[in-house]
């Protein structure tokens, strides 16, 4: 059982992921009515890699038995597809800047190694999700969809994004092999 500390971030973390995981599933149906296809297939790929950090979180608490209160931190409200993006970015800059930094930090203090693993990949892909969002939002707001140039690969294992013709033979956050990635 992760010490106290910890065990909020991940909790907090965890609801953070789970809501991102269904706001984007939700951005994904608006903008595909609203005609930005690639729009919609990068909130879904990005929807499961917040799927697989949520999971992560949620797999360091396993021996927790107790109810928690989940605060997370989560810009809200539905809306257009600028909208959506708008708030994805401001959701994807809060976990770069802040959350997972102090996360991460929290468990190093205390030893928590596998919520620092956890953490640490998130920190990795939403790095990545936050500069997808800002390109896509550029387009949006020009009234195209985004360019993407082959598949948008997710790594199952810690949520790496990727885009490409196909996967990278290895994971640069985990290691996993290709066959561990889903394309999109």
């Amino acid at each position: 059982m992760p010490r106290p500390m910890t065990q909020e971030a991940l909790t907090s973390a965890f609801g953070g992921e789970s809501m991102a995981y269904m706001r984007y599933l939700l951005s994904a149906e608006i903008a595909e009515q609203e005609g930005y296809p690639n729009v919609a297939r990068l909130f879904n790929a990005i929807a499961y890699a917040e799927q697989v950090h949520a999971r992560n979180h949620y797999n360091r608490l396993k021996d927790l038995k107790q109810g928690m209160k989940v605060v997370a931190e989560a810009p809200f409200g539905p809306g257009n597809t600028s909208k959506n993006l708008e708030l994805a970015i401001m959701g994807e800059e809060f976990e770069v800047t802040e959350m997972y930094p102090i996360y991460l930090e929290i468990a190093r203090l205390q030893g928590e190694k596998q919520a620092e693993i956890s953490f640490k990949w998130a920190l990795e892909a939403e790095k990545i999700h936050l500069e997808l969002y800002r390109k896509a939002k550029e387009f949006v707001d020009k009234g195209e969809d985004i360019h993407i140039q082959g598949y948008i690969w997710i790594c199952s294992i810690c949520g790496h994004t990727y885009i490409g013709q196909k996967p990278l033979e290895k994971c640069p956050v985990c290691g996993a092999p290709s066959n561990q990635h889903k394309k999109y």
